[in-house]
């Protein structure tokens, strides 16, 4: 065995154990924070449906490829995700914008803007980043919200395979930087190219 599978052996017990004293976090309660979504005011209880639980995936928004880059992961294992829980995005964009950035990338997430209001300020900020990208989970608890964990999202993180598939290349965070598209027009199209909207 090399020693880079030695240490990814490691680093897969590792989070293991992660994953297990992340279910003994300490519980916060929190407010039933205020969002903005296309049909109107929605509040955080709201986002659960008739889940106990809920995921809040923090989002920079439509400016950050990164934060794309983490939504279009998640969003492939949506379904799965949504078997055990509630699922929604929130970012400082507007409703219509989030709506554009969601057709634009195929993204299912239910979608709510914080404005960049109360709820960034108490839940998204860490450390010095008033609007860290990363998620949280939230649980009822009869009438009451609490937060049982949250994390950061970054190159190279837990939460992204795309780091570990460049890393298998030799590819680092430094030499690869996520795109929001990669598809270029050709400068002549076959069908003639009218109507061709960028």
């Amino acid at each position: 065995m090399t020693e880079a599978e030695e240490l990814e052996r490691e680093i897969m017990e590792k989070a293991l154990r992660l994953a297990e004293l992340r279910g003994h976090d300490a519980v916060a309660e929190v407010t039933d924070y205020s969002f903005k979504t296309l049909d109107g005011e929605t509040r955080l209880s709201t986002l659960f449906g008739d889940q106990s639980r809920l995921l809040v995936i923090h989002n920079m928004g439509q400016g950050c490829r990164y934060c794309t880059l983490w939504a279009d992961g998640i969003n492939g294992v949506l379904d799965h995700l949504e078997d055990a829980m509630a699922v929604a995005l929130v970012s400082k964009d507007a409703p219509d914008v989030q709506r554009r950035i969601a057709l634009d990338r195929g993204w299912r997430f239910r979608m709510a803007s914080h404005g960049g209001g109360a709820y960034m300020a108490e839940q998204c900020a860490v450390g010095d980043y008033s609007n860290m990208p990363g998620a949280c989970i939230y649980e009822r608890q009869n009438d009451k919200i609490v937060r049982r964990g949250r994390t950061t999202f970054g190159p190279g993180d837990l939460y992204s395979p795309v780091w570990h598939f460049l890393a298998l290349a030799g590819v680092g965070p430094s030499d690869w930087t996520p795109q929001f598209h990669y598809w270029r027009r050709p400068k002549t199209l076959d069908d003639g190219g009218e109507n061709v909207r960028d």
